[in-house]
């Protein structure tokens, strides 16, 4: 192995004749070996042929520093192989990552190494954001990292665009990302690069740990093709590192990663899975089980290793990070904070926006902008209302950004005035990510990593493209959201292929995520009130194609009831009880008032209740819910074109469900809300038909 000639660890030691990235690049080696053998599960493979490469990039190259991890003009480094998990936990705990800044408490300590994979842990299998400080992203499903680093690269442009000066320098960092085999088979990366290129992000690095090893065998078995013209075809400038090992030659090549600044770069390392291993490195046994006791003697014996030894950190590693990535982050940190003591005193505004971006915030009376819609019985169509607030909120809020997979004009998502982000424009706020929906997702998480009030969007249908990116947004808590329009069958002649059925349910099933389906333009507008407030959940946002009335909220109740995600919209005359309670999301709540007011007419008291929000309306105590449903009442209908999964919970089990048992057809709208029985008139014998019921 070439490395640069340091003092042994020890003099007269096991490690006498070895230097000390020798020997902090095989700590992380046998670190992850004896925490995977511990557990009995885990992936020692690829951290055993990726140390020297994640040792030379953190302690040479890495802008980070370890006693402030969330300095925000930090390097990223995203695992997108996160089962390598053990590389970044051994990295994190080596380089000394504190859990906050000012805390001498480590972010991975020595015995949370020795808990890898156990309850409570913070080693987990896979790298989870938010529960492991140094975890800039979590991974684990292939690719999804690979999506995240282009979102926050992204990110680095957009920010350095609005707030460096000539001189002063208050964003360039660097995303750096470790990938698998696995990571380019799948298709998000295959998104997500072409997308860099593009934009021509020259301060993103993958680098790509090719081992020609997956879990059925050697990769020849479904992947034949040539990586590096894919990636030159993408626009990435292609390097080759013939032995991973090379510590030289990694720090070459991140240096050349440096100095190209006019497209990603794409390191292609030749790896050795579980390397050292006697019997096992390069072979698929290597890759995801314990290697097993005798293995690891024999793996420890070729590293010159005790082989007796479990979770030893040598003397001198520690301080060895420490005098590299410690001290360089430290003094990078300490400039970054004396150019944004310079901007606070010459640009408060300026200093205030970034702070509040690292914090999550929305700028001070944000919500003021909002606009209120007047009544009006021809309405507006959600996605146009959309629109508008869209428009409104930028004008207030300068980190807001988004963009669509190709359907601006359909979504209704342009911001108007503002440039596109393009690579003449890195600090453009409308994003034209392509027909690449689960690449577009992933960059979206990227985005809100690096603080953006960042959004998506595409029709509701195409939700399932990027259901993957969604759920980890959930995981994560990230505050971002995605404009979903063309909501029902109100697409009409599109046919079933663009007609949305089982995706609310589906949306709605994600632990975390708010979904809201507004039934008008108010509703719009208050629901972006909510979504925007979050720090910690991540929305989808349900439009509708089509026209429907603006209320008139002097007669019915005000949108601000959407805050609890279902509110009584109109009610039977005071005094008396609901004979029936008429329920319904977006579209449908229209239909809910027609039959409303035609049983107003009969002198039939009921209820209406708009429900744009199952999870805020289960966020509500027991007293607030059963004010909206009263338990009393089992006569209820509720209305919904979409999949009836999951309404019998409001329904009850005597109520009745107006909701799509098949998928859609091909046909004008009209005909289609009476083939699918969403008319007033079905509504309304529906309602009857209750009352009947429970009423005897």
């Amino acid at each position: 192995m070439a490395t640069a000639a340091r003092d042994p660890v020890i003099p007269g030691t096991a490690f006498a004749d070895q230097s000390l990235d020798q020997v902090a690049i095989n700590t992380i080696r046998t670190l992850t070996m004896d925490a995977v053998q511990k557990a009995n599960s885990g992936h020692p493979g690829a951290p055993m042929a990726l140390a020297p490469v994640a040792y030379t990039l953190w302690n040479k190259v890495l802008r980070y520093d370890p006693a402030d991890p969330q300095w925000p003009n930090r390097d990223r480094f995203v695992l997108s192989c996160g089962h390598a998990s053990m590389l970044l936990y051994a990295l994190i705990h080596l380089a000394g990552v504190t859990a906050k800044a000012g805390s001498n408490e480590p972010a991975v300590s020595l015995d949370d190494i020795k808990n890898f994979r156990q309850n409570s842990s913070k080693t987990p299998g896979h790298p989870e954001y938010g529960l492991t400080v140094g975890v800039e992203t979590t991974t684990g499903p292939l690719g999804a990292g690979c999506g995240n680093s282009v979102g926050m690269a992204m990110a680095a442009g957009w920010l350095g665009a609005r707030y460096n000066k000539e001189g002063a320098a208050l964003f360039d960092y660097n995303v750096y990302t470790l990938c698998s085999d696995g990571d380019l088979m799948e298709g998000v990366s295959s998104e997500a690069a072409s997308l860099a290129g593009h934009l021509e992000l020259s301060n993103l690095c993958w680098i790509y740990d090719s081992n020609t090893i997956s879990i059925e065998g050697h990769t020849d078995l479904a992947f034949s093709e040539n990586v590096a013209k894919r990636f030159e075809a993408y626009g990435w400038h292609v390097q080759y590192l013939p032995d991973a090992n090379d510590t030289g030659a990694i720090l070459a090549a991140l240096e050349t990663f440096k100095a190209t600044k006019d497209k990603p770069t794409l390191i292609i390392a030749n790896t050795v899975i579980g390397y050292g291993a006697p019997t096992k490195q390069g072979t698929h046994k290597a890759h995801s089980d314990a290697l097993g006791v005798d293995e690891i003697r024999g793996a420890k014996k070729f590293y010159g290793w005790p082989e007796d030894a479990s979770f030893l950190v040598p003397d001198g590693v520690l301080a060895h990070f420490a005098e590299g990535i410690g001290q360089r982050g430290a003094a990078l940190n300490a400039a970054w904070k004396a150019t944004f003591a310079e901007l606070q005193a010459s640009d408060p505004g300026g200093a205030d926006e970034i702070e509040r971006i690292t914090t999550r915030k929305m700028p001070k009376g944000w919500d003021q902008a909002l606009p209120v819609f007047p009544a009006d019985a021809k309405g507006v169509a959600t996605r146009e209302a959309s629109g508008t607030v869209i428009n409104a909120i930028a004008k207030v809020c300068p980190w807001f950004i988004g963009g669509s997979a190709d359907l601006a004009p359909s979504t209704k998502t342009w911001i108007n005035g503002a440039p596109a982000l393009q690579p003449a424009t890195p600090g453009g706020r409308n994003v034209h990510f392509g027909v690449r929906e689960h690449g577009m997702g992933a960059a979206v998480n990227g985005l809100a990593l690096a603080g953006l009030r960042a959004f998506g969007s595409t029709f509701l249908v195409f939700s399932d493209y990027m259901r993957p990116p969604i759920r980890l947004s959930a995981l994560m808590e990230l505050p971002n959201f995605n404009v979903f329009t063309h909501d029902s069958i109100g697409v009409g002649e599109d046919g079933p292929t663009h007609q949305p059925v089982e995706h609310l349910a589906g949306l709605r099933s994600i632990p975390g995520l708010l979904t809201f389906r507004p039934a008008d333009a108010n509703e719009v507008a208050e629901a972006y009130r909510i979504i925007l407030s979050q720090t910690r959940r991540p929305s989808a946002l349900i439009l509708s194609r089509q026209a429907m009335p603006t209320l008139d909220r002097s007669v019915y109740a005000s949108a601000r009831g959407l805050e609890k995600g279902a509110y009584i919209l109109a009610d039977a005359p005071e005094g008396s009880a609901p004979r029936v309670i008429l329920v319904g999301t977006g579209s449908e709540v229209q239909l809910c008032v027609g039959a409303y007011e035609a049983l107003k007419a009969e002198g039939i008291a009921a209820r209406v209740v708009s429900m744009p929000s199952w999870e805020l309306f289960e966020d509500q105590d027991q007293a607030y819910r059963d004010h909206v449903l009263p338990p009393a009442i089992k006569a209820r209908v509720c209305v919904e074109q979409a999949a009836v999964l999951g309404w019998d919970r409001y329904a009850g089990p005597s109520g009745t469900i107006i909701g799509m048992h098949t998928f859609g057809a091909s046909a004008p709208l009209k005909d289609l809300l009476t083939k699918f029985g969403f008319t007033p008139d079905k509504v309304l014998e529906a309602a009857r038909q209750q009352i009947a019921k429970h009423e005897g």
